[in-house]
């Protein structure tokens, strides 16, 4: 996918939207996209770093010195930044394992959406016929279910894991894919290129992967990211409901439901998750929200 030049940092001639020259020289000049990447990157080298990061073990509690506040109120200790829980387990540790959570059910999640809408929904727009009204027909349940209906009533069929949790989410979230992927193989068949391919006896095998789904990539990869940070969200919601992972798993959902409790005398324990959640939801929408205009050819051909 090639664009013209604009001047501003735009699509050079027979330059890739996916160049990584010219990412890097659009992320510089947006600072919300730029400060988007410094949070993702920051987030994600918490979660790799964890063992060296955190001074004590996830699962590591004192009970005699449980329910210290912040280290910079009265009564606090230095040896434990953000204080402790009632099991004297340290909250900023748990904070940075909880990281680790976080982003292997946003991330395989989301993937895992990825992998089951892109497929089904290529098949479905590009072969149509019964498959494609069976796909449509399914897909148009699914969201006609309230979301977070659909998946508290699968979260307890399914019951605690971790693996679990991440079924749920690319299973429940694999139907935007489906309509969104869908919609655009409908387009992009009937342009001059593929009906070309078609005319020269291109195969559906060709033509799919070398000239339908590259014109994918751009679209899929923003949509991905934006859900990214919605499973994060959700897995939150439901661990803080107790259908999340199992409660000695360091997860942030699991952090704010053990907080609720104690939230008028020890706030600490659900204010300091709720943060590391919202910092890493804003993190990924800024960078998203970037992604989306850099591998738009059209927002770069208008500057």
């Amino acid at each position: 996918m090639t664009g013209p030049t604009n001047g501003n940092g735009g699509v050079g001639s027979g330059e890739s939207l996916f160049a990584p020259a010219r990412l890097w020289r659009l992320l510089r000049r947006d600072a919300a996209g730029m400060t988007g990447f410094i949070l993702v990157v920051s987030i994600i080298a918490t979660a790799l770093l964890a063992p060296w990061i955190a001074p004590y073990g996830p699962t590591e509690g004192d009970f005699l010195n449980s329910r210290l506040p912040p280290a910079w109120m009265d009564g606090g200790s230095s040896a434990h930044l953000l204080g402790t829980d009632q099991l004297g387990q340290d909250v900023f540790s748990r904070i940075v394992y909880g990281t680790r959570v976080s982003l292997l059910v946003g991330g395989l999640g989301a993937l895992l959406a990825v992998t089951i809408g892109v497929t089904l929904g290529l098949l479905a727009g590009y072969f149509g016929g019964w498959f494609d009204s069976l796909v449509t027909g399914f897909t148009n349940l699914l969201l006609s279910i309230p979301y977070l209906v659909l998946v508290i009533v699968i979260a307890t069929v399914l019951g605690r894991s971790l693996t679990n949790v991440i079924l749920l989410f690319g299973i429940t979230g694999s139907p935007i894919f489906v309509r969104v992927t869908r919609g655009e193989v409908l387009r992009l068949k009937r342009m001059s290129y593929v009906e070309a391919a078609v005319g020269l006896g291109a195969s559906a095998g060709r033509i799919i992967p070398l000239h339908i789904l590259p014109n994918l990539a751009g679209p899929l990869l923003t949509l991905a990211t934006f859900e990214v940070s919605a499973m994060i969200f959700y897995e939150a919601g439901l661990g803080f409901l107790g259908l999340s992972v199992p409660p000695a798993v360091p997860s942030w959902g699991n952090m704010l439901s053990l907080g609720r409790q104690f939230l008028t005398i020890y706030p600490w324990l659900a204010i300091f998750p709720g943060v590391a959640i919202a910092i890493t939801a804003l993190g990924i929408n800024l960078f998203g929200d970037w992604l989306r205009d850099a591998l738009d050819p059209r927002a770069q051909e208008r500057g």
